[in-house]
């Protein structure tokens, strides 16, 4: 994930990314972040639109990427 694209990301879904790639389903980061799990969709569909992805697999892959280059 490139930190322009990164940036472009709310905080929301920033928080929701994290969730999700741990391994959290909808319902749980719905409950998690006091949100409706159609909000946590939608937040789930604007990072997806905003990193060019269309699948949970490939976010959990930038968010693994992303966070190693921070890190070195």
């Amino acid at each position: 994930m490139s930190r322009r694209r990164a940036n472009s990301l709310t905080v929301l879904e920033t928080q929701t990314i994290r969730l999700l790639a741990g391994g959290a389903t909808t319902k749980q980061v719905a409950d998690q972040l006091y949100l409706s799990p159609h909000t946590v969709s939608t937040h789930l569909w604007h990072a997806f639109t905003k990193l060019g992805i269309s699948s949970r697999v490939e976010l959990t892959r930038l968010l693994l990427e992303h966070e190693a280059a921070c890190h070195s």
